[in-house]
């Protein structure tokens, strides 16, 4: 079967690509989906836990990541895309972030083993 197209407005250039408003999330490879789309949850609202939008690059990635800004919360398979905390991580994709995006088990092992530094995101 073929690929599905790539959801607009995700650029081709990009690895991942987060869709805020319905609340899902995607890999892809040459403009073509090559995994999910999946359920995501992403910020609340507000100045301080909103998930930003815009084009990110995977900075780094962390296996068994807790938060220390939230009382060692884990953050198991995290794939961060800003140096001020935003992750892929395994997360309750039912309950808002303070700013990551929750990924269930399956989805948060695929970003993890799938995304590299210097990977494309696109979040909007």
């Amino acid at each position: 079967p073929e690929p599905a197209p790539r959801p607009e407005p995700c650029p081709a250039s990009a690895r991942a690509c987060v869709d805020i408003d319905g609340q899902r999330t995607w890999l892809q490879e040459g403009g073509q989906v090559s995994y999910g789309p999946v359920q995501i949850s992403s910020g609340s609202p507000g100045p301080d836990t909103e998930t930003p939008r815009g084009s990110f690059r995977v900075t780094y990635k962390v296996r068994d990541e807790i938060s220390r800004e939230f009382n060692n919360a884990p953050m198991p398979y995290a794939v961060y895309f800003t140096y001020n905390g935003h992750a892929f991580h395994e997360g309750n994709p039912n309950v808002p972030s303070a700013g990551c995006i929750h990924l269930s088990h399956d989805a948060a092992v695929t970003f993890f083993d799938s995304l590299q530094p210097g990977d494309e995101v696109f979040i909007y």
